[in-house]
């Protein structure tokens, strides 16, 4: 038998642009694939078809994957197919069909899921298994592919959905994180479709949905009805080396909410329910002056490129307010600061901050501690301070103990935000970091808008928050809740709350907070159902938020190690999902009697496609304040056209971008994000004093806009100006080509120009597809080259030139 492993992490970039229109032309060492041993003489696997269905209904989304793998071999092979972890997911069905054979999956404990995979295999039978690699990576494993035949494997997870600032957004991951640098040398990677591939996301929404988008690929997107949408993609065939992005905006003015779906199947049993809640809170844009420090990970990978971005970064320092300070810590190995001390943004002091900024270099390893507790130092108790933690690394230098990390942040006074780069960045330890300061992160994607993601996080560091928040139910018991001892609650946040209810019956629904010191109330009572049936699927939902709770105060020093464990396995069991301690294995239904396991999922995966049919327009979470006692008297908070962001920051985009170019290279790679990112994160002090209203130009040009447009360009659904958008605006689908006269190979070129009235800048890049090379210019004017170099292993001369005028 022979052993083939799979890999997908992902973005179908062979059909589409990617990140700020420039990364299509990176190199694709990154992507995600069909992955078989350096040295095999074995014919690869083939990956003919990749099908994924999504639906999006009121703050939980359902995703079932299907492909089809062909075996090219004369002989059985072994193979292994890998998926990033969705950060909340619960994968909960596992299905393949092997020849005439049928396998389904059922959960059991980790080391019994490996002891019956290993008999059944050695036994010649049919049998597959999926387990969870930490924070990383599902792993499926199929025993055997038949000889010149095929094998199809189909998968089901779900996950908690929130809304943030009006805008929702749903990620298929795929592209490869990066991370693992032993298994990248010993796996090559094919990551080709070579018939089908296709995505379907119907969105059902309770609210009316204003504009949709996807940032790489040109789908459609048709009405159902009013509160219905689905979008789909196919092609024929294609790469797997990029995220899907779905983006969805709902309209302004919509109500501060309550919402809720439940789950009770009989009366004589606990239900299982999850609230959504949408503060209405009228919270003010901060004034005076703040300080910011920014924590920017330069380990290992880290290119000689951050000299290209000191241009970019000393305009978003002079776009700080006179009033603030700022300081701009490193760290690798260790931790320092390049500022030396809080500086305000005076042409002096912004002189020399670049000075240190050229000075960075690429060594050593991750650690995260010593980079925190540096930004940490210094903090002025008179003055709102906001720490930036920028990083896609494993920390492995220093002090790695979660529980150092969550003694070091708990109890700061400090708005702490953080933000992730890459599929396989560790989120659990981040989650720690906010649960411990009250904080929040993004997982960014090469796939996201990223001047929408700017905006969103320009509210949360420019506006107040709610302190202390605690949220209380009475009148009817609940328990094993997520935390309701909530803590911060940032401009545009939608809170996800799980629990259990003993009986259904009226219930008070109360959170208390302070705002600028000054306590508030809001409350509402609404009805736990005696019985409902439509959604089992919460039961999963809960276990997972469970799971992820006993995990967090286990990193925290707070449980036993062996308890979490035990206490995970049996979740995992009774609520068949996948996590640490737990498997799905898959066999035929003989198999499972021989074994004496229990078809516990069967019957779960029956009661939900059941659910399904018998409740077909089901809408998730609905709201349960009513309009006659609301819980909250405000609006949602909404983007509201975030506003201009101007001419310069167009050019700082365009010099981070120049960084994220090389970022899906090695050794370029996390640090390149890193640099990138933060020139990006550094311009937010900009909008301190923002105003969250539309600008009369964002207005008007709304107002214009055809009523039927639902999937929307970046500059229509971010409400930004051209000149902002074309910045992050993705190249066109349709890739310029052109044959190399001494090779032959295909290149793609793409180019972009950005100008907002005397600012102009046109970006020259191709790569070609069949080799590790390049090109990369950047003009300013039409006459100021600031950069152009050719990058890559071969030195082959690229001299097409596309100015990408219109």
């Amino acid at each position: 038998m022979k052993r083939i492993q799979l890999g997908f992490p992902f973005s179908f970039a062979g059909r589409a642009a990617s990140l700020l229109g420039l990364l299509t032309l990176s190199a694709a060492a990154q992507a995600a694939g069909i992955l078989t041993p350096v040295n095999s003489s074995d014919l690869p696997v083939q990956l003919e078809s990749h099908h994924v269905r999504v639906v999006i209904n009121n703050g939980f989304a359902r995703t079932e994957v299907e492909q089809t793998f062909l075996n090219p071999n004369a002989f059985p092979i072994e193979a292994i197919y890998q998926a990033p972890v969705p950060e909340k997911g619960a994968l909960s069905e596992l299905t393949i069909w092997a020849g005439e054979t049928v396998l389904q999956g059922e959960v059991v404990s980790k080391d019994e899921a490996d002891r019956i995979y290993q008999e059944e295999k050695e036994q010649g039978n049919e049998v597959a298994k999926a387990s969870q690699d930490a924070y990383q990576r599902f792993e499926f494993m199929v025993a055997s592919v038949p000889a010149k035949g095929s094998a199809r494997m189909r998968y089901v997870y779900y996950e908690p959905l929130p809304i943030d600032t009006g805008v929702g957004r749903y990620t298929y991951r795929l592209e490869e994180g990066g991370t693992d640098e032993a298994a990248a040398s010993f796996w090559t990677l094919q990551d080709s479709v070579n018939k089908d591939v296709s995505i379907e996301v119907l969105l059902k929404s309770a609210w009316p949905v204003s504009k949709t988008r996807t940032p790489h690929f040109a789908g459609s997107v048709e009405a159902i009805d009013e509160r219905t949408l689905r979008y789909t993609y196919a092609d024929a065939g294609g790469r797997l080396d990029q995220d899907f992005v779905f983006y969805y905006m709902l309209e302004e003015g919509l109500p501060g909410r309550l919402e809720m779906v439940t789950y009770r199947e009989t009366d004589d049993k606990p239900g299982a329910f999850m609230m959504v809640m949408t503060p209405g809170v009228d919270l003010a844009p901060l004034e005076g002056g703040s300080d910011y420090v920014f924590a920017l990970d330069v380990s290992g990978s880290m290119s000689g490129k951050l000299q290209t971005l000191v241009s970019g970064v000393k305009k978003a320092l002079q776009q700080l307010n006179a009033n603030d300070r700022f300081r701009i810590v490193a760290f690798n190995n260790r931790a320092w600061d390049l500022t030396r001390d809080w500086i305000s943004a005076s042409p002096e002091n912004v002189a020399a901050s670049l000075v240190e900024l050229e000075s960075l270099g690429a060594n050593g390893g991750t650690n995260v501690y010593d980079g925190v507790r540096r930004s940490l130092g210094s903090l002025d108790s008179d003055r709102v301070s906001t720490l930036i933690l920028v990083t896609d690394g494993v920390t492995n230098e220093g002090i790695v103990d979660p529980a150092a990390f969550y003694k070091l942040l708990h109890g700061q006074d400090v708005r702490f935000y953080g933000y992730l780069l890459g599929n396989s960045s560790n989120w659990p330890l981040m989650r720690l970091m906010c649960e411990a300061s009250g904080g929040a992160y993004r997982a960014v994607s090469n796939s996201d808008d990223i001047i929408g993601e700017i905006l969103l996080a320009k509210n949360k560091i420019a506006y107040q928050s709610m302190h202390h928040a605690e949220l209380s139910i009475d009148g009817t018991r609940v328990f094993d809740v997520t935390d309701f001892k909530i803590g911060k609650i940032h401009y545009g946040d939608q809170l996800t709350l799980f629990g259990r209810y003993e009986a259904g019956g009226e219930a008070r629904v109360r959170l208390k907070t302070r705002i600028s010191g000054e306590e508030r109330i809001y409350e509402t009572h609404i009805t736990f159902p005696d019985t409902d049936t439509s959604h089992p699927e919460i039961e999963r939902l809960w276990a997972m938020d469970q799971v992820q709770k006993i995990e967090l105060n286990e990193m925290a020093g707070l449980l036993r190690t062996g308890e979490a464990k035990e206490a995970v396995r049996s979740l995992g069991v009774a609520y068949q999902i996948v996590t640490n301690e737990t498997s799905m294995i898959a066999m035929a239904d003989e198999s499972f009697d021989r074994h004496g396991i229990q078809r516990r999922n069967l019957e779960r995966v029956s009661r939900e496609g059941a659910a399904r049919q018998v409740n077909p327009n089901a809408r998730g979470a609905q709201r349960v304040d009513s309009p006659a006692q609301p819980m909250y008297q405000q609006r949602s908070h909404s983007m509201g056209g975030g506003g201009s962001v101007g001419p310069w920051f167009a050019i700082l985009l365009a010099s981070g971008a120049t960084l994220l170019l090389f970022s899906r290279r090695k050794p370029a790679g996390s640090a390149g994000r890193l640099g990138g990112l933060a020139l990006t994160l550094l311009a937010l002090g900009a909008y301190q004093h923002a105003d969250a209203t539309d600008s009369a130009e964002h207005a008007m040009r709304r107002s214009s806009l055809p009523s039927s447009s639902i999937d929307r360009s970046i500059e229509e659904f971010w409400s930004v100006s051209e000149a902002e958008a074309r910045v992050d605006e993705p190249a066109p689908r349709a890739a310029l080509v052109t044959e190399s006269q001494t090779d032959g190979r295909r290149s793609e070129s793409s180019s972009r120009e950005c100008s907002e009235k005397n600012d102009t800048m046109s970006l020259d890049q191709r790569r070609h597809t069949r080799s590790d090379r390049g090109r990369f210019g950047l003009t300013l004017f039409d006459r100021l080259p600031i950069i152009g170099f050719v990058w890559g292993n071969d030195s082959e001369n690229v001299d097409d030139r596309f100015s990408g005028r219109k």
